[in-house]
């Protein structure tokens, strides 16, 4: 039997002004359930400018808990509009310890889960590991590479630089997601040309559609777009390259959004994951007596 699932995806600028950043999102929201979306992506970080371009202990005041401010506001959204959103906070756990979170919010249940991005990176320009600790891997309480029930189905949350690894994508999927999300903050530098630009964006979207045909599953990912400047004044700031996009469980390339702010619609047919692992059963054939080395950092 066909299960059909209407999603959405929000690609955004962003500012430092939260409520102005917010009110984009909102606004790209109530366009997408209007138009019937049931499932909806917010991008990674949607309500502020990405601020780990430099390291100043002054951003961390940008932080919220769970239940704060934007928290609310995006429960409110999903059960007024009900439907399912998944949002970005840069959460503040405890005093001192920070995490960039991603939560889903159900319809009028609020919240019933989240992921704390659990790859860190720490590169020019993306100075995170100064800003959020990894996420627990710990599957008595679901945390980690758990996916989060939720009424339209089973989603695997990850966030961003966790998008690189097939790891990530595979867990989620060995624990039964239907789906994959990636809530994403990536662009270029200036300084880079026009060839480099373009390796990195098509390997980004390269990776993401392989977990897709590697496990079976759609992907859903929603990056951010325009200039964002380095505030300190060090480097020259980052083109957020846009590029969102939904892929079916083959891979194949359902919505492609370009370099502006767009919202993107699809109706998924989520019956096709298992048509896809019947004729190419990845799972069935894997070699789990032959994997142990997978956990070393390096076999040397």
């Amino acid at each position: 039997m066909t299960r059909t699932l209407k999603v959405g995806l929000v690609q955004q600028p962003a500012w430092p002004d939260k409520e102005r950043s917010l009110a984009e999102s909102e606004a790209g929201v109530r366009e997408l359930a209007a138009a019937g979306a049931e499932l909806v992506l917010l991008q990674e970080l949607h309500a502020t400018h990405y601020f780990c371009q430099y390291e100043d202990t002054e951003l961390f005041d940008l932080a919220e808990p769970l239940d704060g401010p934007t928290g609310r506001r995006l429960a409110a959204l999903a059960a007024e509009l009900d439907i399912v959103l998944v949002g970005s906070l840069f959460e503040r756990r405890a005093p001192g310890l920070y995490h960039n979170t991603a939560v889903v919010y159900d319809r009028d249940r609020g919240q019933v889960g989240l992921y704390r991005k659990m790859h860190i990176p720490d590169d020019p320009g993306f100075y995170e590991k100064f800003y959020f600790a990894p996420g627990d891997q710990d599957d008595s309480r679901r945390q980690g590479f758990q996916p989060i029930d939720t009424s339209v189905g089973r989603l695997g949350l990850l966030v961003c630089w966790d998008q690189w690894y097939p790891e990530a994508a595979r867990l989620m999927a060995l624990a039964g997601a239907e789906v994959l999300l990636y809530p994403t903050a990536i662009g270029w530098s200036p300084a880079d040309d026009d060839g480099e630009k373009a390796r990195q964006k098509e390997a980004w979207t390269l990776i993401q559609r392989s977990h897709a045909v590697a496990n079976g599953v759609p992907v859903i990912v929603a990056n951010r777009v325009g200039h964002e400047p380095d505030h300190s004044g060090v480097g020259d700031g980052i083109d957020f390259w846009g590029g969102s996009f939904v892929a079916g469980p083959q891979g194949e390339l359902l919505a492609h959004a370009g370099s502006e702010a767009e919202r993107l619609l699809v109706t998924l047919d989520m019956s096709r994951g298992e048509d896809v692992r019947r004729i190419w059963p990845y799972l069935r054939d894997r070699r789990i007596d032959a994997y142990g080395d997978l956990t070393r950092r390096y076999r040397d």
